[in-house]
């Protein structure tokens, strides 16, 4: 199969007139095996992937960063250039005077001059000195949203990323950190999938230029807080057969459609190639209008981040209202 040319979409504030593929390679994984994600990898880049998405959270860094030396020494790709690699500031790190050496360090990981995109991953910040999923009550902080933005425009500025954003922010959360940013975030990660369209947030975020990226677009399946709704729905399963596609592909042709951006996670070729074959066709009108009546669910909701001692007291203060 010939590769695909996955289209791409403009990030308005990054360094020059910077282009990101609107379809990435997601490599968060509950059990990472380092062999199997660098496989993977260079078989995505066979089909066309260019957009790689990780995070110093996932552990993936270090085996991404062997898969794109190989890459290159293969000759897949014929300059570092032309791959798209995000990679996101995690809690313990989102402190004004870390960022630079955690982004340092995931440059390191990845053996990288530079990133595409570097994101805040999750509005709140830790202790620093651990690297754990799981923020205990304790180590829970507020974050100094001022300083840590500006320590992320100076990496942009310095050239150690082109880009930077945010990650699981709401409306609200992005609206308050524009109201200060010299540079404005160039891209929001969040759950989006057809249980959850986050229409006002894409609403909100498209007035102000910028992109949205969705995560778990298929439902986080196999993951510990995934759901398998996504893939069995009638409403889908129906849309699918009757365009003779499979639910992933009307699932990523829909994020696709209304506007958004993704990071799919597959490890299996023969998905991997479904996955990207999503440009040359389109859903109706009368199937989005399907889509638009699923009853909407957020999966993740991080209850673990609502403490009696922690910045955010109730799921509507970590969510304001968006849950």
């Amino acid at each position: 199969m010939a590769a695909t040319q996955i289209p791409v979409v403009v990030l308005e504030s990054s360094n020059g007139r910077r282009t990101m593929p609107v379809l990435g390679f997601g490599t968060a994984s509950n059990n990472l095996q380092p062999e199997v994600l660098i496989e993977a990898v260079l078989e995505a880049i066979k089909l066309g992937y260019r957009h790689f998405d990780t995070a110093s959270l996932y552990g993936s860094e270090q085996s991404l960063g062997v898969a794109i030396a190989q890459a290159l020494k293969l000759g897949l790709v014929a300059s570092r250039d032309e791959l798209f690699i995000t990679s996101k500031l995690w809690s313990y790190d989102a402190h004004p005077d870390l960022v630079l050496p955690a982004l340092k360090k995931s440059l390191q990981n990845l053996q990288l001059d530079y990133l595409d995109l570097y994101l805040i991953h999750w509005p709140i910040s830790a202790t620093p000195g651990k690297l754990s999923h799981y923020l205990e009550e304790k180590d829970q902080i507020p974050m100094d949203f001022k300083g840590v933005w500006a320590a992320m425009e100076e990496a942009q500025r310095l050239g150690l990323t082109k880009s930077i954003g945010i990650s699981n922010f709401s409306t609200k959360k992005t609206e308050n950190l524009l109201a200060f940013a010299t540079i404005p975030p160039s891209v929001n990660q969040v759950e989006m999938s057809p249980f959850w369209q986050q229409k006002k947030l894409r609403d909100f975020c498209k007035a102000n230029g910028i992109v949205v990226t969705a995560f778990s677009p298929l439902g986080a399946i196999g993951t510990s807080w995934g759901t398998n709704h996504v893939l069995e729905s009638k409403v889908l399963n129906e849309i699918a057969e009757a365009r003779g596609k499979t639910v992933a592909q009307v699932c990523i042709r829909w994020v696709y459609q209304v506007g958004a951006t993704l990071a799919v996670k597959s490890y299996n070729k023969e998905r991997l190639k479904q996955n990207v074959q999503v440009f040359d066709w389109e859903l109706t009108e009368e199937d989005l209008e399907k889509i638009n009546q699923i009853p909407q669910r957020k999966m993740m909701l991080r209850e673990e981040l609502v403490t009696a001692t922690g910045p955010y007291k109730s799921l509507d203060e970590l969510w304001d209202g968006e849950y």
